[in-house]
């Protein structure tokens, strides 16, 4: 039995795992792997994965730790939900399930970025069906096209942020050394910014990029005072992403508890029945029912 993608009671069915594809594998922290393994042996599959049929076998749209973990237990088959799904569709929902996962790699999402753009996706479309900046999304194509490994691993890390990634990466050596030297001179930036940043171009400069470069460069300078301004940009920026975010985690704390005593009320959940609202978004149920 199979059910669209959109279907509000999905049924889940028994799949053999050696008939189930990864269409799009990442690679998972040996620790966090290891967590999934112990917690799914002692409690269980909490949640079925996501998979959708192919001519033959299935294709994996949700679900590759859940996966791997039943393949660690020796285990033949795995509960999973059935969808109807094109190739293109597993791909977007795959990265919108590591937006959602609260411990992810920004490097999962940064080459999934570039395989929705492989496939089609303009810098708009991918910035919408991911809820990202179209700022973020071209910088982040910025620095794949370029081979930017290292620079791609300090904005992972949080030692730098995009936009002064992207610069580094517009910028020629001479720049770089320059607006640097005049940075340390100035005293503009300090401590531990300037120590990182400094570290990191110079083990660009001495190790390279690790990926294929392009020989296509912008030329265009950086000067000292545009790197902080890059900086200090930045920072304002998450800053207020911060803000949102605990102006948002408030409102949804007040949401979940007034639906608690509302549907404690055996009058309300009625009314629910009659109007034919039978379910409830699964990211809400489960801060309701944890």
């Amino acid at each position: 039995m199979m059910t669209d993608a959109t279907s509000p009671t999905p049924v889940v069915e028994m799949i053999p795992i050696d008939q189930i594809r990864v269409i799009n594998p990442r690679v998972r922290n040996k620790k966090v792997f290891v967590g999934i393994v112990d917690n799914i042996a002692s409690l269980g599959l909490k949640r079925p994965i996501t998979v959708t049929p192919k001519k033959s076998g299935y294709d994996l749209v949700c679900g590759q730790g859940r996966l791997e973990a039943f393949q660690a237990l020796g285990e033949t088959e795995i509960p999973a939900i059935v969808i109807k799904a094109s190739e293109q569709d597993c791909y977007l929902m795959s990265l919108i399930e590591n937006l959602a996962r609260r411990k992810h790699t920004n490097l999962d999402l940064l080459h999934g970025i570039r395989d929705l753009e492989e496939r089609g996706y303009r810098v708009a479309d991918i910035a919408q069906k991911t809820d990202l900046d179209p700022t973020y999304v071209r910088g982040v194509l910025h620095l794949l096209k370029e081979g930017e490994e290292r620079l791609i691993g300090a904005v992972e890390k949080n030692v730098l942020p995009l936009s002064m990634a992207v610069e580094i990466s517009r910028s020629n050596e001479a720049d770089l050394q320059n607006a640097m030297a005049d940075a340390y001179e100035t005293g503009a930036l300090k401590g531990d910014q300037l120590i990182r940043v400094r570290r990191l171009i110079e083990r660009r400069r001495f190790m390279g990029k690790r990926y294929r470069t392009y020989a296509k460069k912008t030329g265009r300078p950086l000067s000292a005072n545009k790197l902080v301004q890059t900086y200090q940009d930045e920072v304002r920026r998450q800053k207020l992403m911060i803000k949102k975010a605990e102006i948002n985690e408030q409102r949804l704390l007040f949401l979940v508890t007034a639906l608690r005593r509302l549907l404690g009320d055996e009058h309300f959940r009625t009314l629910l029945r009659a109007e034919g609202f039978a379910d409830m978004p699964q990211p809400l149920a489960e801060r309701l029912h944890p």
